[in-house]
This record gives C-alpha cells, structure tokens and sequence, in this order.
C-alpha cells in the first residue's frame, strides 16, 4: 500500500478538492519535501485534520468531530523523529509506521478472535487475509484512525471470547476514544453478561431459584453492566467536556498565539477558533453539551435519511458492494439459525448441554457479531454519508471479512483440497482439523486463489474482485483528493 501510494501520487496530479487544507507554515527543506512526495498521499481528506490536531491540537471547532486518541500516538511518535524535519513531515512519517504497526496487529486479533469464535483455524486465517487486502486498505494506511480502531476493537472482542473482561474492557474504552462508534461496543458487554445470567438460570433447578437470591443477582448484573458501560464511555465523555472548556468557557486570548494564515484561514472558511470572545456556540446551551453530535450535523448535514437525494447516486452505488455483503450476510444467518435469532441466542440449545457447538460462521458464537454488523449497517445506510460504508464495516466488524472467507470456504472447490473444510461431506480432509487453532502456519489461500484465477469459481472472483479493486482504487483516488469512501 505505501509503495503504490507513492508511485499513484507521483503519477497522478493531485485533484482540487474543496477540503481541509491547512497552509503549511515555515521553511521546508529537502527532506521535507522528499517526505511530502513519498508519503504525502497519506495525508488527503480527513487525515490533513488529524495531522493538524496532532501538531496544533483542537484550534479550530470542527476538528472535535476527530477523536483524540490517535493524534496522541502521532504526536508521541514524532518526537522521536529529528527535529530538522518540519512537524508535518515528522508526523506522516509516524502515520505511515504507526498504521502499518497496527494494521498488521489488528490482522493478527482478527485471527486470534475468528479461531475463538468460528472454530476454524483455516476460515479464521481466511478472513485475516482479506483483511490485509480490505476494500478500506486505503484507510488503514493513510493518517486515519480505522487500524488503531480496528486493532483495539479485534483485540478487545478476542480478550472477551477468552473471558478476560477487564483488559477487554480497557480495550473497548480505548477504542472509544478513537472513534464514536466505539460506544456501540458496549453491547458486547451486556450480551455477554445477560446471556451468561439467562443461561445459568435455565440450568439452575426452580428450588435454588429462590426470589430474594434472583433480585440480588439481577442487581448485581445490572449493577456491572452499568459500570462497564460507564467505562467504556468515559473517554468519549472527557473529550466532549475538553471540547465545552476549550469552545464554550471564557476567552483566554489563544488568539494572538495563533499564526496569522491560520487565522485568515478560519475567517475565509467561517471556522471558529477555541479560547476567541464572542458568541458561544449554540450546542453550548444544550442540556447535554455534545460537541461531536453538533459538528455531525451542522458542518458536514449528517443525519436521518439527508443523504438520500438524486445527486448522492454515484456514492449509493459505491456503497452498494459492501451493503449487499452485509445483508447477505445477515440474511445467511438469520435463515440458518431462525430459532437462534428470534431468542436472541439465550435459549440453552441440546447441542450447547453436549458441549459441542455448531462451528463456523452460522454457528451460535456468531450471533452478536452478525447484529452489530447489521445495526452499523443499518444506521451507516440512513444515517451517515453512505459511501462511508466501506471503511466504517471495515475497521469496526469481523463479519466483513468472515462472511467472505465462508462463502469461499463453501463455495470453492480450490479450497477445499487446499485442507479446508469440505461443505458437502460436511467432514474434513484427513489430517485436518477444521477447529483447530493450535500451533502451523496454513498457506497463503488468496495466492492461491489468484494464482488460479481462470479456474475459480465466479463467486470467488466476486469477492476476490471487490476487495482488491476497492483495494487499489482506494489508493488512486484518495491519495489524489478524489472523491473516494
């Protein structure tokens, strides 16, 4: 992904895009500009305002809508770079390592947590792979916060399958203060508790049910899930209170400060600037002053249904690829496992009492996952600017990547003697284990499948087609300022 990032920048002229495009201050010497020309494509769209924020913080109001917990890591990583560099330079150099770090760490949780729940090492390493070609590739390498989100939310669902609930919980709360969507997290947490509480009751006999010994369990358990659900919710929360001392407290004259070009900048752009006398913004006087809400809705029109309008086509079928996966996907399970889903998966099946699960994606551990796909996909579609779909599916659900590598699985013969799982038999080939997660290193399946691109069959190409094209277009068009997801 750098690699081609940098040659597409080099070859293709930047587009003029009516973005955030602070002005580059001081002098930039040769290295500077070997490092704009090098990586300078990771700095297009919404990474010119992490860039910012890392370098100058939260001057300007609409940067409130960037969380906080990434700029950090970048600006920590740049001190360790010399100070010849300029700050920008320093900063994209740290994006580029920093994201590569992570992305393949979060590659890594993927596997771990598909082994937890599909039961599949092959399916799991499967779905690891197609990460590491996501149709979001872009994203996960450019100065965004998807691969730090991606990583710490992998990580976090992985530690809770394992039964480490505080350091999931640490996780998830970090996650939460690198993306909003990182609340939703939150829900695997009260899954988790409700289902264990509604399966031990189902086990327990009707005489040790005894009323005062169930009040004080329900108490107990409603009592955790809003603790965790606080925790989880708390760097969020600072951050909306950092963002009401900093835009709606007295001015503290952060003005005289502040470079002049980046002054004119927020004047010629009617951008408001932190620590100015004068009107205080209106989410100011809100009961419940939430700075990001604000900014969703007034700068950039997020909100119910505003984006289904003629002119908004091209970017719906943009989003077309990854909201027909989804609701493929939702769909495959909910008529497999019809039961399942309508008791929410708290009915103790025969099969769980026995000890042996259904394994893969239908298979009940999957449960949780496919609702929280399909609620981001649902409030992405009618919610958000939909072409969005892409990179947030991507870096927030392992669905998107789990429901490919079972469809290939299942559908691709060149798999199957690869020592996967034959679906038909529904038995493994010998010597294989279809559950295992132990120690081995199975082969590359997707060079596989493109070295066999002629034989595979037209599912495969689908799939495999969707993902490196969005892949690679990722990389021609947003590293240019063209319109991109």
């Amino acid at each position: 992904s750098l690699v081609f990032q940098a040659v597409f920048n080099l070859l293709i002229p930047d587009h003029a895009a009516d973005a955030f495009s602070p002005p580059r201050l001081g002098p930039w010497g040769p290295w500077d500009a070997l490092v704009e020309r090098l990586l300078g494509g990771l700095g297009r769209w919404d990474a010119e305002h992490f860039l910012f924020i890392a370098e100058r913080g939260y001057l300007f109001e609409h940067n409130c809508a960037f969380l906080p917990l990434f700029p950090l890591g970048l600006r920590a990583l740049a001190a360790l770079w010399p100070p010849q560099l300029q700050p920008r330079s320093r900063l994209l150099l740290s994006a580029a390592l920093l994201n590569a770090l992570l992305s393949a760490l979060a590659a890594a949780a993927l596997y771990g947590l598909g082994c937890a729940v599909l039961r599949r090492r092959r399916e799991a390493f499967l779905a690891a792979l197609l990460f590491s070609v996501s149709p979001a590739g872009v994203f996960m390498a450019a100065a965004y916060s998807e691969s730090l989100f991606a990583c710490l939310a992998f990580s976090a669902m992985w530690q809770l399958e394992k039964g480490q609930s505080c350091l999931s919980g640490l996780l998830f709360s970090l996650a939460s203060g690198a993306r909003a969507n990182g609340l939703l997290n939150a829900g695997f947490f009260l899954y988790s508790r409700g289902r264990r509480f509604a399966l031990r009751l189902q086990v327990e006999s009707a005489s040790t049910r005894k009323l005062p010994l169930l009040w004080q369990q329900v108490l107990s358990l409603a009592s955790s899930a809003a603790l965790m659900c606080a925790g989880i919710s708390l760097p969020f929360a600072l951050f909306q209170y950092y963002a009401y001392l900093r835009f709606c407290g007295p001015g503290t004259g952060l003005a005289q400060s502040i470079p002049e070009p980046l002054l004119q900048l927020a004047r010629d752009k009617g951008y408001r600037v932190a620590g100015v006398d004068g009107d205080k913004p209106p989410w100011c006087s809100q009961r419940f002053p939430v700075v990001y809400s604000y900014i969703q809705d007034t700068y950039w029109n997020v909100g119910f249904l505003r984006y289904f309008e003629l002119r908004q086509i091209p970017n719906f079928l943009l989003a077309l690829p990854v909201t027909l996966l989804g609701s493929w996907a939702a769909w495959t399970y909910v008529s497999t496992n019809p039961r399942h889903c309508l008791t929410l998966g708290l009915e103790r099946s025969k099969s769980e009492g026995k000890g042996k699960p259904r394994d893969g994606f239908c298979g009940p551990a999957a449960f949780v996952y496919v609702v929280h796909a399909t609620a981001l996909l649902a409030f992405g579609f009618s919610c958000m600017h939909v072409q969005v779909l892409t990179r947030f599916l991507g870096s927030s659900s392992p669905i998107l990547y789990w429901f490919p590598a079972h469809l290939l699985q299942e559908h691709e013969p060149l798999l199957w003697s690869a020592g996967t799982d034959n679906p038909t038999s529904g038995k493994p080939l010998p010597g294989k284990s279809p559950s295992s997660c132990g120690k081995g290193t199975p082969d590359n399946l997707v060079v596989r499948l493109l070295l066999n691109w002629r034989s595979i069959t037209p599912l495969s190409k689908s799939i495999l087609g969707f993902f490196l094209c969005y892949w690679l277009l990722g990389l021609i068009l947003h590293c240019n300022f063209f319109p991109w997801t």
